[in-house]
């Protein structure tokens, strides 16, 4: 007997989209906004097309993806996307003593390229104050172009990125101005600042969260392997705490990496 033909992917995969996060990573989070002398720091996530199967425990939203389609039946609920993210980030939250930052969710319910703006003073930051969308499709394919993605490994079991924390508010400025450096970098398709804002944001993360690449339990040289492609292209960062994929901005091709597809509507 024959296997059962599957026409799409998200036929196995799920309909929802997935999301990245580059440069300004971890300002979402109130513990670190709080600190930031110079609010609103930002960050900034793109909202991607289902194209294929992510890895778990990699950067990539997957645990508040697994929510989103559980409740809402994977498909791509109607409303406000400011209400919708609420939602989302109340039903994967609850009873969480350390909750996912509201990023993983706008993320995943804005298309395009979103810069997310979050000031301690507006809702204890735990949602942006302001979020500024861009859903210019000769954006979106030259983002496709310069971004290359390469599977690194997944976060190992027992790890927990906040170990040691070294919050200093020059270093959350920085992190924070890093993703808004990004965003501008990206609109002006300026390769070179884009990178630059990648190596910005993963300095900002040694120095105030250095588990984030480095601890007990990763046995992958994660410094090791960003530094080498941050010596040869604009700039490189990882999806995420840990590992996961390494992003690596280049307009040639870079041996062994894939494209992403970033949904505009």
């Amino acid at each position: 007997m024959g296997l059962k033909k599957t026409t799409q992917v998200t036929q196995v995969i799920g309909k929802m989209p997935y999301r990245i996060a580059l440069a300004g990573g971890w300002i979402d989070q109130p513990f670190v906004s709080k600190l930031n002398p110079t609010p609103p720091g930002s960050m900034v996530v793109v909202g991607l097309e289902p194209t294929f199967c992510w890895m778990e425990r990699a950067g990539m939203a997957t645990g508040t993806r697994n929510v989103a389609r559980k409740l809402w039946h994977d498909k791509m609920p109607s409303g406000d996307p400011e209400d919708l993210v609420q939602v989302l980030y109340r039903t994967e939250n609850r009873d969480r003593c350390e909750p996912s930052g509201s990023q993983d969710m706008i993320g995943l319910l804005y298309p395009g390229v979103n810069r997310l703006d979050y000031d301690f003073s507006h809702k204890g930051g735990i949602f942006p104050k302001h979020i500024e969308s861009n859903n210019d499709k000769r954006v979106a394919r030259w983002l496709e172009k310069v971004i290359n993605v390469l599977a690194v490994a997944p976060r190992p079991e027992g790890y927990n990125p906040l170990g040691i924390k070294r919050l200093n508010p020059e270093w959350v400025h920085r992190l924070g101005q890093s993703g808004k450096d990004c965003y501008s970098a990206i609109l002006k398709m300026d390769i070179n600042a884009l990178g630059a804002s990648m190596n910005e944001c993963m300095k900002c993360w040694k120095a105030l969260l250095p588990h984030t690449v480095s601890h007990p339990t990763i046995k992958t040289d994660l410094q090791g392997i960003m530094h080498y492609y941050q010596s040869k292209y604009p700039g490189a960062m990882y999806s995420g705490c840990g590992g996961g994929y390494l992003y690596v901005v280049s307009d040639e091709p870079v041996p062994g990496a894939f494209k992403v597809n970033i949904r505009t509507s």
